[in-house]
C-alpha cells in the first residue's frame, strides 16, 4: 500500500519550504510548525548530513469536521509534509490522509480524506 505521494524539486530546500507554505496558502491550509530535523539533531551532537525539513499542515474547519466525526483521527493530525535534500534539489511528499482513514476504518471520513489529499498535492505539484 502506497503511504506517500512526493515529487523531485530543483529548488535547495529553503526555497522549496517557502513555496510548499505559499501553495498551501492559496489552498486554505496552513503550516502550525515547521520543525528542522537536521538542525535539532546536530544541536544534540548527533551528525547528520540531509537537509529534513517536517511541515505540520492544517487545513481549521476540515480537521474540525474529521475530528466531529471520528476523534481517532486526532492520532493523524496534523497532516504532514516533507521537504529533504535530493541531489542539488529537494524532495517534496506528503502522507496519504487516505491512509489514515484506512488506518482507522471509518468510510464516513473518506470523502473528506480525498479533498485533503487532493489539495495537498496540488501544493506538492505547485511547489515543485
Amino acid at each position: 500500500m502506497e503511504f506517500a505521494f512526493s515529487v523531485a524539486s530543483t529548488k535547495p530546500v529553503p526555497e522549496a519550504v517557502a513555496a510548499v507554505e505559499a501553495a498551501l496558502a492559496e489552498r486554505k491550509f496552513s503550516v502550525l510548525f515547521g520543525l528542522n530535523i537536521t538542525q535539532t539533531l546536530q544541536s544534540k551532537g548527533l551528525d547528520f548530513g540531509p537537509e529534513v525539513r517536517i511541515l505540520e499542515v492544517c487545513s481549521a474547519p476540515r480537521a474540525k469536521r474529521v475530528l466531529e466525526t471520528n476523534l481517532d483521527m486526532a492520532y493523524f493530525l496534523p497532516c504532514k509534509i516533507v521537504v529533504r535534500s535530493e541531489g542539488t534539489g529537494s524532495r517534496i511528499g506528503m502522507a496519504l490522509p487516505s491512509v489514515f482513514v484506512t488506518a482507522v476504518g471509518d468510510k464516513r471520513l473518506e470523502g473528506e480524506a480525498a479533498e485533503v489529499e487532493a489539495a495537498m498535492r496540488e501544493a506538492v505539484l505547485a511547489a515543485k
